[in-house]
């Protein structure tokens, strides 16, 4: 699946043609692997449009400010994550298995963007509002399908925002272990286990 659209800059610079969206889709590229390696004050403009492969000037087409290009960032990150899990599911799909999917393909994500831990870290100290924005959208998609799970039947009354929560604390850091700090574990069983988790919970029975 394609990304999302560029956001929209601070600036309103958003670009209107194909070439301009191909461009800003290559500086935040080239932006999250420049965040990722070297933090955000340690990453330069000039660096940024050297990866991208595009002049330092035409940065300022697109973005006011490196930090207005680290909001976009995070918005673009946050934006892409959602399409992934949207991405992963299909009609029919039981609320248990519509939590698997969505978590397989987040750890898809982040095996394959392990910056996002990064960046996403960092806007906590860099823009706050940005920061807290990807984790409420975050939390929402899952109590949005937590409460479809319950009007269906298939999940126990009551579900809020709190269970949202505790279940995306468990992905977050399920993507940093095994996505992040990897060691060739397979993310089907992670998926698995977590999964088996959410459904029988970890009291003994006996």
């Amino acid at each position: 699946m394609a990304p999302p659209a560029p956001p929209m800059s601070a600036s309103d610079k958003r670009p209107r043609t194909a070439r301009g969206r191909a461009t800003m889709r290559r500086l935040l590229d080239a932006a999250a692997l420049e965040f990722g390696e070297k933090g955000f004050h340690d990453t330069s403009i000039s660096g940024i449009t050297a990866r991208a492969g595009t002049a330092l000037g035409n940065f300022y087409n697109y973005f006011g400010s490196k930090e207005e290009l680290f909001r976009a960032l995070v918005q673009d990150m946050s934006a892409r994550v959602g399409e992934r899990a949207r991405g992963a599911l299909s009609p029919g799909l039981g609320a248990l298995e519509t939590e698997r999917a969505a978590l397989l393909a987040f750890l898809g994500f982040a095996s394959e963007h392990q910056e996002i831990y990064r960046i996403i870290d960092e806007a906590e100290f860099i823009d706050p509002a940005s920061f807290r924005l990807h984790y409420e959208t975050t939390a929402n998609r899952i109590a949005e399908r937590l409460r479809a799970g319950e009007d269906a039947g298939e999940l126990r009354r009551g579900m809020s925002d709190v269970h949202a929560w505790a279940i995306m604390g468990m992905n977050v850091f399920l993507g940093l272990r095994y996505a992040v700090w990897a060691n060739g574990e397979d993310l089907e069983q992670v998926t698995e286990a977590a999964n088996a988790m959410i459904s029988e919970g970890i009291r003994s029975k006996s």
